[in-house]
């Protein structure tokens, strides 16, 4: 028929509307669904019979400012308000100018398939290195605990270390306090200091 390839891939343009009349609609949709991305306005549109790419969406949106901000919510895990004693903070003081001055110890939790776990971490300031650290179905002392019996074997740290942590009751608990507070002489203590 000797007709050019793109005649037959044309399809009518009445469907897509002109700049001011789509900036308008989608103007709508967020006032609509404040809680409405980019992907989900440009999917209503298709839903409408509205034939407009997300990335033009998403120009729109982002020109008039009409991205919804994601909200963050902000969960404290320390609790401060227990019986231990709660040290100073010793760090502004003392900066980190080589291995095995200041030590930072934190906990946090992953999600696994099945649930939480908990991971505690220390790692040296200076080198921002994990030192060590301990893994556990429950946030408790031994936690704490094990993580610090590692360091403490993997570094052998001279008298002195400056143990930070978060002022939670796992990291001011009796236990951990006396743990720090013991001479570290890795043959004799080792055993005694893991089953505490």
């Amino acid at each position: 028929m000797s007709l050019p390839r793109s005649s037959y891939y044309y399809k009518d343009q009445e469907k897509r509307p002109d700049e001011t009349s789509l900036v308008e609609r989608i103007e709508e949709l967020v006032e609509e669904f404040n809680r409405y991305g980019y992907r989900r306005i440009t999917a209503q549109l298709h839903r409408e019979e509205i034939r407009v790419n997300h990335k033009k969406v998403l120009r729109i949106m982002r020109e008039r400012e009409l991205l919804c901000k994601p909200k963050h919510q902000w969960v404290k895990t320390t609790d401060s308000n227990h019986p231990y004693r709660i040290y100073p903070n010793l760090l502004p003081a003392f900066p980190a100018t080589a291995p095995n001055q200041v030590w930072i110890a934190d906990l946090t939790y992953i999600r696994v398939f099945l649930g939480f776990v908990y991971l505690a971490v220390i790692l040296d300031l200076f080198s921002r290195k994990a030192i060590g650290y301990g893994l556990s179905r429950h946030i408790d002392t031994r936690l704490s605990l094990k993580a610090l019996h590692m360091a403490l074997q993997s570094r052998n740290p001279p008298p002195g270390v400056i143990h930070h942590s978060k002022r939670g009751i796992t990291g001011c608990c009796r236990h951990l306090c006396a743990y720090l507070e013991l001479p570290w002489v890795p043959d004799q203590y080792g055993a005694e200091r893991e089953s505490v």
